[in-house]
């Protein structure tokens, strides 16, 4: 069995790519160095310890049709369109080194005529008159006996659109996890008019062969033929999962708040693993019997928009009198958790 193994996906679904990588991680021989090169189409990734509401405009997300990927490692939240470059290395341990991997991209870049170097813990940066700019963000995981490292080289990503998806609504959530935190970056193109995916990944890979001194056939993963790895499919699955990208957040308080013609309302929950555990609400309406129901029922819920609208759905049949309220509080409900 050759000692090096390099994939390249022709996929652009996140759930799919990040399923591969986490499938061949659990799977590979502790003697095997991988090498994984990927590209997803509009989608945020978040850090196995973050909260999607606190990080992302969610609704923004929903109406523009951009997916939401939780990753197993950790770190912050990213925006990846086809302008990004996705790499993955992976290796058992004692041998596994993140900076052989980082060295190993740094002679990519080098070879393609971009001097850039790493800085602080996790990113690339190159020079520039402006002062600093990152190309390359990273995140590792390691267990016991193997580790990878992954991240993403800027190489023409809609960098306008960053700020779409990455700031999030001003919520007012009390949130526990990790926060991004946002740096300056420029894309590869800046420094290399007209270079191409297809060049970055022959870049990486000749380096990751000129550094173990061995060649081997990229081998092609592709959604069209299911990959031939056990457990893929199961795997897939929760990947693509509400309950792993948005379900896995850190527990956080939610308060909402809002006036209506026919009195205030004031809404806390309590959210764990994507579900409502505790709501209160508060209310100056002369008739607060539907949401003394209301906030009895919340518990147990996902804290999603669907599963709120179903249960004012269910108060107004049993308080017709005051379906009109009920259907604006769902509507208004449904909005502030988007």
């Amino acid at each position: 069995m050759p000692t090096l193994r390099l994939l390249i996906s022709d996929s652009y679904d996140p759930w799919f790519n990040l399923a591969v990588e986490e499938t061949i991680f659990r799977q590979m021989p502790a003697t095997q160095r991988v090498l994984f090169l990927w590209r997803n189409a509009d989608t945020v990734v978040i850090g196995r310890a973050q909260n999607p509401w606190k990080e992302c405009n969610t609704r923004r997300m929903e109406e523009d049709h951009v997916r939401l990927a939780r990753r197993s490692s950790g770190g912050g939240a990213v925006f990846h369109d086809l302008g990004n470059t996705c790499f993955t290395f992976m290796a058992g341990k004692p041998e596994y080194d993140k900076t052989i991997s980082t060295a190993i991209v740094l002679d990519a870049l080098n070879a393609l005529g971009v001097t850039a170097e790493a800085s602080g813990r996790n990113d690339l940066v190159v020079k520039t008159p402006e002062g600093d700019r990152k190309v390359s963000g990273s995140a590792y995981r390691e267990t016991r006996d193997r580790g990878f490292h992954h991240g993403t080289l800027l190489l023409n990503a809609d960098l306008s659109r960053l700020a779409n998806y990455l700031n999030p609504d001003k919520k007012k959530l009390a949130a526990k996890g990790i926060t991004s935190v946002r740096a300056r970056v420029t894309n590869l193109t800046e420094l290399l008019p007209g270079v191409t995916h297809e060049q970055i990944c022959h870049a990486v890979s000749e380096a990751f062969f000129a550094h173990y001194g061995e060649r081997v056939e990229a081998e092609l993963i592709s959604p069209d033929k299911a990959p031939d790895l056990p457990g893929f499919a199961d795997t897939f699955a929760r990947q693509s999962s509400w309950e792993w990208n948005f379900g896995q957040a850190p527990a956080f308080t939610h308060q909402l708040d809002e006036r209506f013609s026919w009195g205030g309302v004031e809404l806390h929950v309590d959210v764990e693993k994507g579900r409502i555990t505790r709501a209160q609400i508060f209310t100056d309406s002369l008739n607060p019997a539907p949401l003394e129901a209301l906030a009895e029922r919340l518990p147990g819920s996902l804290y999603r928009a669907d599963s709120l609208q179903q249960a004012c759905d269910t108060l107004r049949r049993e308080f017709p009198e005051q379906d009109k309220e009920l259907q604006a509080l769902s509507a208004w409900m449904a909005e502030a958790v988007r």
